[in-house]
């Protein structure tokens, strides 16, 4: 039994991470392996900052499509359909206020490896998410944040 760390993820999220893993292996790859030539083509490479940057985007580059390989490798793809549809789990949009009188926010809980806050995914590891798994609508929940604790009720559950 390996001890590698699980990701779990919906299937989108998978794919997404597949679509930038090609991205990376044959366009990204190439950019980099030619702005090395380019770069080795000044000369003096002790003082060669265009041939620094590149070789520095190159280890960013492998070492981007060494996590994504471990991630696809390790996926473990949360099927919605077979989640129990009145809690709060991976894969559901959560809709919550703080309380007393905040504003209504959503969120959908997805795993570490697709979190993006920005387009309202949070890591099933992030305070607000561990605190809600396993809650159900109605069920007031106390998220402590680094900014202190945030008293919220649950909404919806999609």
């Amino acid at each position: 039994m390996s001890n590698e760390k699980v990701y779990p993820m919906t299937r989108e999220g998978k794919e997404k991470l597949e679509q930038e893993l090609e991205h990376l292996k044959s366009v990204k790859r190439k950019e980099v392996v030619e702005r090395i030539k380019i770069a080795r083509s000044f000369g003096d490479l002790s003082e060669n900052s265009e041939y620094d940057s590149a070789k520095e985007e190159q280890a960013f580059v492998e070492g981007r499509i060494g996590t994504i390989e471990t991630m696809i490798r390790n996926a473990k793809i949360i099927e919605e359909d077979s989640l129990n549809s009145d809690m709060v789990s991976l894969g559901k949009t959560v809709t919550f206020i703080e309380l007393p009188d905040g504003e209504e926010e959503s969120y959908t809980i997805v795993g570490s490896a697709e979190a993006d806050p920005f387009e309202g995914k949070i890591s099933n590891d992030s305070p607000i998410a561990k605190s809600m798994i396993g809650k159900r609508v109605g069920d007031k929940v106390i998220v402590q944040t680094p900014a202190g604790e945030m008293n919220v009720k649950i909404i919806s559950i999609g």
